[in-house]
């Protein structure tokens, strides 16, 4: 097993119902460290500067306005094969389609407000934590 890191948004529909908490522990329950934390509200820009790998999508203004509209919690988790478990826990992207017992199936509203990102490989996990966080506010 690897040690990784990888990045976790949880979205305006989770700090909106205050869902912070009881997404968190069970990330944590499922054994990864949330190791760099934020709160933030991302503007238009930010969204779309984070999301420009989708821009050529039909889903991309929408997924952008939704990021907007609420603050959002940006963290770095830490644990063996972080990237893969994170995205076991989290659940198919269509909470419909999610497993029982995952994030999205639990707490996402619809597709669009699903609740949770995670990166999906350890390149983009890189690239997405450097987009949130400088070294200096990552503690392992």
């Amino acid at each position: 097993m690897t040690v990784q890191h990888t990045l976790s948004i949880l979205k305006p529909d989770v700090t909106r119902r205050n869902l912070t908490g009881k997404i968190n522990a069970k990330i944590e329950d499922a054994g990864l460290r949330i190791i760099a934390q934020k709160r933030l509200w991302l503007t238009r820009a930010q969204a779309e500067g984070f999301y420009a790998v989708h821009a050529e999508r039909s889903f991309f203004g929408d997924l952008c306005e939704f990021m907007t509209t609420g603050p959002v919690v940006a963290q770095v988790l830490e644990g063996n094969d972080a990237i893969a478990k994170y995205r076991e826990i989290m659940g198919a992207t269509n909470p419909a389609n999610a497993a029982e017992g995952t994030i999205r199936k639990e707490f996402a509203e619809s597709i669009e407000a699903n609740s949770v990102h995670g990166s999906d490989s350890a390149e983009n996990a890189a690239s997405e934590i450097s987009y949130f966080f400088s070294r200096m506010e990552i503690v392992g």
